[in-house]
């Protein structure tokens, strides 16, 4: 018999559909989202209560050899924040790297329902699989790290075009990817030959090839294959006083062509190398503003503990010798580099107080709520268990200001953040963390409560208090069941994988396996994940299926 449920008398913000704060009902039926059910369905009175769909994290590190690495980095956070079990779900441990169990629930006591690991090496693949296997609740994806793999780096240096546009849609199959990431491209061989060096600008060539010309190719390639999100970009020279010319310079490389930005704060600094950076959000956000191929997510910044896990190995180094901090770096196979440090960003020290000024920068200024995303870059600026605050920033001008006043004033003073008195509507807040990164991921069964939809829906009580009010659903439904009911779990859920299959020439396996057997230390046979490894998953098409 099917299962069915009406959600009755709640506020509904539904910007996908043009809903911004009426009463009406839900309807749920095996799972979806339904005109109608029979009057005898089971019902919940959402009297006083706002309705939203569940939220989808569009840039976060849940899963993976990194993100396990980063997990033994740090016994210690595992002990000062363990994760009980209940009735209905398993114990694990919390911390700014929580264990898989443990990410699936936080993620659920928010309201989140989809999150989406932003960088994942080839190699790492079948291991992120099974981690994201036992983190429950959520539907989850990720992208697949290709900007630096020498294979394809070397494809573009011959000019056989054609070649790699089937090794790209080749290693999304076998990996089962949801697109691709691009993190510092072209920056790792520096890094690993040349004494810890890195690529300063995005024309500079490494043995004749350039950033742009990476980056350029993955733009065409994805586009042309029509893959429902664009390449993930994590800009070069992350970071870095002055890095804003670069950002502008890698949005400008996508021309008329959908591109999304990774962690956009980072990239957001003016000023001079080795000098204190200034603010230049409102150059990027200008250029995002008047560009509508470009979507970014924010990467805000938030103060207390973090752990930077980046593919960005360069980057790693650098900060490792600011901080003094135990950490990891490593290169991986021919695909990555990757470095993984503890964190603490203050609200005393200048960088950390303009980093956080500046996201905030982004979100206020932002024209089109729709394609300036909420994120933390989850944990590189803060653990995905700050979101409640950061809304609670964006939608309370009051509250701003008082944070404003505790923070770095040399640094607020490089900003336009106290201008600023913007206040975001609960209907942009549906957007920017459910509405518009589904958009972006071009999954048109998520983030909004029309027929047809997945029936992932959250439901708050309506506060003045925004942080507590989005810290604490009353109820969190997943895919047509109650996961929590009146703040307390009553069932358990395991999601989907989500991801591509991009039509390739089987042929391309000919000219990739001889590097395989030249230059990796696993046969090319147990490289690539059979369909029949996966638990439940769902191939989203792409635009030319």
């Amino acid at each position: 018999m099917a299962v069915t449920l009406r959600i009755v008398n709640g506020k509904l913000y539904d910007p996908i559909n043009n809903i911004d704060g009426k009463i009406q009902d839900i309807c749920i039926e095996d799972g979806r989202i339904v005109e109608s059910v029979p009057d005898d369905a089971t019902r919940i009175d959402a009297q006083g209560m706002v309705i939203m769909p569940g939220g989808v994290d569009i840039h976060c590190h849940i899963a993976g050899p990194k993100v396990n690495a980063a997990r033994k980095l740090q016994p210690e956070d595992h002990r000062r924040d363990p994760h009980p079990g209940t009735p209905f779900t398993r114990s694990g441990t919390g911390g700014t790297v929580p264990s898989t169990f443990a990410t699936g629930y936080r993620y659920a006591t928010l309201g989140y329902t989809t999150a989406m690991e932003a960088a994942v090496t080839p190699i790492g693949a079948r291991h992120t699989l099974e981690e994201f296997h036992d983190t429950p609740v959520i539907d989850k994806g990720f992208y697949v790290l290709l900007g630096n793999n020498i294979f394809l780096q070397n494809l573009l240096r011959e000019g056989r075009k054609e070649e790699f546009r089937q090794a790209v849609a080749w290693w999304v199959n076998s990996t089962k990817a949801y697109t691709v990431k691009l993190v510092n491209p072209g920056g790792d061989e520096p890094w690993k030959g040349k004494k810890n060096s890195n690529v300063s600008d995005i024309d500079e060539k490494i043995d004749d090839l350039s950033p742009r010309q990476i980056i350029e190719a993955f733009i065409t390639t994805v586009n042309d294959m029509g893959f429902p999100h664009p390449p993930h970009i994590h800009c070069n020279n992350l970071g870095h006083s002055g890095n804003y010319k670069t950002t502008l310079e890698t949005m400008r490389t996508a021309g008329d062509q959908r591109a999304h930005l990774a962690h956009i704060q980072f990239h957001s600094y003016g000023g001079e190398l080795g000098k204190n950076p200034d603010s230049k959000a409102a150059e990027i956000i200008e250029y995002v503003n008047t560009h509508p191929n470009i979507t970014c997510d924010v990467g805000q910044v938030m103060f207390g503990k973090a752990t930077i896990m980046t593919a960005d190995a360069p980057l790693a180094y650098v900060l490792r010798g600011l901080t003094d901090n135990k950490w990891v770096n490593v290169d991986t196979e021919c695909e990555s580099g990757c470095g993984i440090l503890p964190f603490n960003y203050q609200e005393h020290i200048y960088m950390h107080s303009l980093q956080w000024a500046i996201g905030l920068e982004l979100f206020l200024m932002s024209e089109d709520p729709w394609r300036v995303i909420l994120s933390t870059d989850h944990p590189n600026g803060g653990s995905f268990m700050h979101y409640p605050k950061l809304i609670k920033l964006l939608m309370d001008r009051g509250f701003r200001k008082e944070e404003i006043s505790r923070v770095n004033q040399k640094a607020i003073a490089k900003t336009a953040l106290p201008d600023l008195d913007r206040e975001y509507t609960l209907n942009e807040i549906a957007i920017i963390t459910r509405a518009g990164p589904a958009k972006a991921l071009g999954l048109k069964h998520k983030g909004h409560l029309g027929p047809g939809a997945d029936a992932d829906i959250t439901i708050y009580d309506e506060m003045d208090d925004k942080e507590m009010m989005f810290n604490a659903p009353r109820y969190v439904i997943k895919s047509g069941k109650a996961i929590i009911a009146d703040h307390e779990f009553v069932g358990d859920h395991i999601g989907k994988l989500l991801h591509i299959t991009p039509e390739y020439d089987a042929k391309i396996e000919e000219i990739v396996q001889p590097f395989f057997e030249n230059y990796y230390s696993i046969e090319f046979d147990n490289y690539a994940v059979a369909d029949s490894y996966l638990h439940d998953h769902e191939i989203v098409p792409t635009t030319n299926q």
